[in-house]
């Protein structure tokens, strides 16, 4: 017998659970599928879990650090499974409440189960067949395993692994130069392990402008993080003490040995068995569903969102893919994909705060731009709280005084970013925000006089 609804979402990530609230308060029956855990990658394997993580190894770092700021303390360690069970705490906490808001939503069935599209109208569950004339899919991404030699050799980690790591590594080894490596990169050698980035590119998280990049590296390597960038020949054998991890770089010894490998070189999204085909839904050549402006797939009726999309890799942009389909089938409104500004955050210490584009790529667009750069050494409340790294840097239209993009790469530089991004949101001119009256002592309140310093590139005053 086939079950019939008005709408059937599979996944219960960032967008499923407030889709299938809208939906079912709009008077639909709703069919909501997890074959997992709900909440997706952000509450189990993701933000959450790591970002706790994050808070434990600056706590850390802050407490041998205590002498910096007068204050005396006794010798710092780590009870690592204290601090696991931790993050693992914040994630049943929230992935509970997720399950409770759904257990009480009216005009919901919710299954679990694997959902694999039997038609456009159709999808099974374990081989009970359900069909409804909207079909959401919802189903994330999970870590890519390269095909690198010897990798199906040795054991290695993913982040899935390291969120229930109760152990220090005695030397971590991270393949992989982007956010997900770093961030658990500085946080176990905060833990106490020895850690090395291996990276394949000629430099950290590449998609920034390089002295963005630079700066990062610094960073981390000032925490004795060791970094080989250029590994152009990345390979893995067993070895006596964990794992032997080839390098090839122009410079140090062509192997790593490391107690631990963990792989962070990307995602791959969950579309391979999801009966895709059956239903005759278009995927790209990385196997993401493709979707139109406003998140419609080839096939009428079937729409995705979130990671398997393709359109945005983050709990935030999940969430907007919710809000735009929402508000386009419920609102009668017009949102479009594209019109949403990129921004996100790096959550090593100081963080990354990042917005629109890079130098780079407001200068390939050929228009005439500005830039501004200032040291965190000369932001106030950096100096006040000892915590002088990073930079910031403003990318402007020369032509329509419009700001293109920025990074904010300091303390606080994960909040302080969005007083650029509502600007940029706003489509207002630099002039705005440059009269604005910050409050003092803050990181935002060095934005408008950043913007005072605007100049063509070949004049930026980079210590104005």
């Amino acid at each position: 017998m086939t079950r019939k609804f008005d709408a059937i979402i599979i996944g219960a990530g960032q967008a499923g659970p407030p889709l299938a609230g809208r939906l079912t308060a709009a008077g639909m029956t709703v069919a909501l599928i997890e074959r997992k855990l709900v909440g997706g990658t952000c509450v189990n394997t993701g933000c959450m879990p790591t970002k706790t993580l994050v808070a434990s190894a600056y706590a850390a770092h802050l407490a041998r650090r205590a002498a910096d700021f007068g204050v005396q303390v006794g010798a710092v360690t780590i009870d690592m499974p204290a601090v696991a069970a931790r993050a693992h705490k914040v994630t049943l906490d929230a992935r509970g409440s997720n399950e409770r808001w759904l257990a009480k939503m009216e005009r919901l069935t919710f299954l679990r189960g694997h959902a694999r599209l039997t038609g456009p109208t159709t999808v099974d569950v374990d081989g009970e067949e359900l069909t409804a004339p909207r079909i959401f899919l919802n189903v994330g991404g999970r870590a890519a395993v390269p095909d690198m030699p010897g990798v199906s050799e040795v054991p290695h980690l993913d982040n899935t692994d390291m969120v229930v790591l109760a152990q220090v590594p005695e030397h971590l080894v991270v393949v992989g130069g982007s956010y997900i490596g770093l961030e658990f990169a500085q946080m176990y050698r905060r833990f106490g392990a020895a850690v090395t980035v291996v990276e394949r590119g000629d430099r950290l998280i590449a998609r920034e402008d390089p002295e963005i990049s630079d700066a990062v590296r610094q960073i981390l390597e000032d925490e004795g993080i060791a970094v080989r960038a250029g590994a152009n020949c990345i390979g893995f054998a067993p070895h006596a003490d964990g794992v032997a991890v080839s390098v090839d770089c122009h410079d140090g010894e062509p192997v790593v040995i490391g107690s631990h490998v963990l792989l962070a070189v990307g995602r791959r999204p969950n579309t391979d068995d999801l009966g895709l085909d059956a239903a005759g839904v278009e995927t790209d050549a990385h196997g993401h569903i493709t979707v139109d402006d406003g998140l419609q797939t080839n096939v009428p009726g079937i729409w995705a969102l979130g990671d398997c999309n393709g359109r945005g890799a983050f709990t935030h942009t999940a969430y907007n893919d919710f809000e735009i389909v929402a508000a386009n089938l419920l609102d009668g409104e017009h949102r479009k994909v594209s019109a949403r500004i990129p921004g996100y955050a790096l959550y090593i210490d100081p963080p990354l705060g990042r917005v629109g584009v890079t130098q780079v790529q407001a200068a390939e667009s050929g228009r005439p731009i500005l830039v501004a750069t200032r040291p965190m050494t000369r932001v106030g409340r950096a100096v006040e709280k000892g915590e002088t790294k990073g930079m910031i840097k403003i990318v402007a239209d020369a032509e329509t005084k419009r700001i293109l993009g920025a990074a904010i790469l300091g303390t606080g530089g994960d909040e302080a970013i969005h007083g650029i991004l509502d600007m940029m949101n706003a489509d207002q001119p630099i002039d705005v925000l440059r009269w604005a009256v910050p409050i003092h002592p803050t990181v935002s309140e060095l934005i408008p006089t950043v913007l005072q310093s605007l100049a063509p590139p070949s004049a930026d005053p980079k210590q104005a």
